[in-house]
């Protein structure tokens, strides 16, 4: 078979091969170089199967059990796309933007149960318009991350912006501590930019992508995770499920007695607004302008066991929260912020797995609470 000849030809096969490999490496090397440069990840982010063929998530996605169709990522782009907020606006809906940290987000809640679920579940109106509210929460406490997101979240048009926090949300020195900050470098240098933030653009927590980072191979993570977020979307439309419920140990209670650390101190100290990121809330309130925003200081769990007199629960001791409590209220007061301090409204037994976590039951208490004073704000 002369047209099969070159199979016994050693030499020619090696030469063969060899031309085949070499050419093989060059055009990798020039698809990883050309990916680089174009870097098609923001625009590939935009595009979702989430409210087109699947609806929209009620949160941002985050997790990682595989049993909740959910996981966390990077991509700013690619999460809001996920979530229901970036459908259109119809025009008679009031649209609300609840910020903030995993309580907001919901951890151990269904969706209706959380404080978004709920507010929607009252059908309130404001200003002649369907109220709509939106969970735009994201875990792990930073006022910066909570920054990033309001300002990110403009380009859908809120009418109003709830900001809930806690003490843990603003310690200057963890404010770069999660990680979808540290991996958007670029947007975090540019809100240093544009409002004056007092963080180091250079901070080393900050990741800065090699050129071989940016490359085919370097964003395969994040093309991984783009992919699977895809394709739960279509588990997510079947079953809503977007967490599992694990078995979970109820706040602490009782305290070693002269426990009295928070954050970098480990004893009583003056707070002050070096130390308290308060310049993160004044961003935020100067990026809505003239839309409203209501500052909740979000409750917590108040504990009544041993040295309790000390500590209000693990995270707080009491000489740095009531400090807290006060510097806030008078920023706002002096700023002229709408501002709620609901920090003791919920009954210690209504908290599931953290000072800050609560049941559907305290939930729903924080909800009718919180819509008598937005009535107030939206009727201004």
């Amino acid at each position: 078979m002369p047209g099969w000849a070159w199979l016994t030809d050693f030499t020619y096969t090696r030469g063969f091969l060899f031309r085949v490999l070499i050419k093989a490496v060059v055009l990798f090397i020039a698809v990883n170089v050309l990916f680089a440069l174009v870097n098609p990840i923001p625009l590939l982010g935009k595009m979702s199967v989430y409210n087109v063929l699947v609806r929209g998530r009620e949160r941002l996605p985050y997790g990682e059990h595989p049993a909740a169709y959910n996981l966390s990522l990077y991509s700013i782009d690619a999460m809001f796309a996920s979530h229901v907020v970036s459908t259109p606006k119809p025009s008679g809906e009031y649209r609300v933007f609840l910020i903030g940290d995993s309580s907001t987000w919901g951890i151990l809640l269904d969706n209706d149960e959380t404080l978004a679920g709920m507010l929607n579940a009252a059908n309130l109106q404001f200003d002649g318009r369907n109220a709509r509210f939106y969970n735009l929460g994201y875990p792990i406490l930073s006022a910066t991350k909570d920054l990033l997101l309001l300002d990110y979240a403009l380009r859908y048009h809120p009418d109003m912006v709830i900001w809930l926090i806690s003490l843990d949300s603003l310690p200057m020195s963890d404010q770069l501590r999660p990680p979808l900050l540290q991996n958007n470098a670029a947007n975090v240098r540019d809100l240093i930019a544009r409002y004056g933030l007092p963080i180091d653009p250079n901070d080393p927590a900050l990741v800065d992508p090699t050129f071989i980072d940016q490359t085919l191979v370097g964003q395969r993570r994040a093309l991984a995770d783009w992919l699977r977020l895809q394709l739960f979307g279509f588990a997510w439309q079947n079953t809503a499920i977007d967490q599992v419920y694990p078995d979970f140990n109820r706040p602490t209670n009782d305290f070693e007695a002269g426990d009295l650390a928070w954050s970098t101190f480990s004893e009583p100290a003056a707070l002050t607004h070096d130390v308290l990121a308060f310049a993160m809330i004044d961003a935020g309130r100067a990026a809505l302008d003239d839309i409203p925003l209501l500052i909740v200081n979000e409750p917590i769990y108040i504990a009544d066991g041993a040295n309790s007199d000390a500590r209000y629960n693990l995270w707080y001791p009491r000489w740095a929260y009531d400090q807290y409590r006060q510097l806030l209220a008078d920023h706002a007061n002096t700023r002229d912020y709408a501002f709620l301090d609901v920090w003791d409204f919920i009954e210690p037994e209504r908290f599931t797995d953290s000072p800050v976590h609560y049941d559907a039951v305290g939930t729903r208490r924080l909800s009718e609470q919180l819509a008598v004073v937005l009535s107030e704000i939206a009727s201004r």
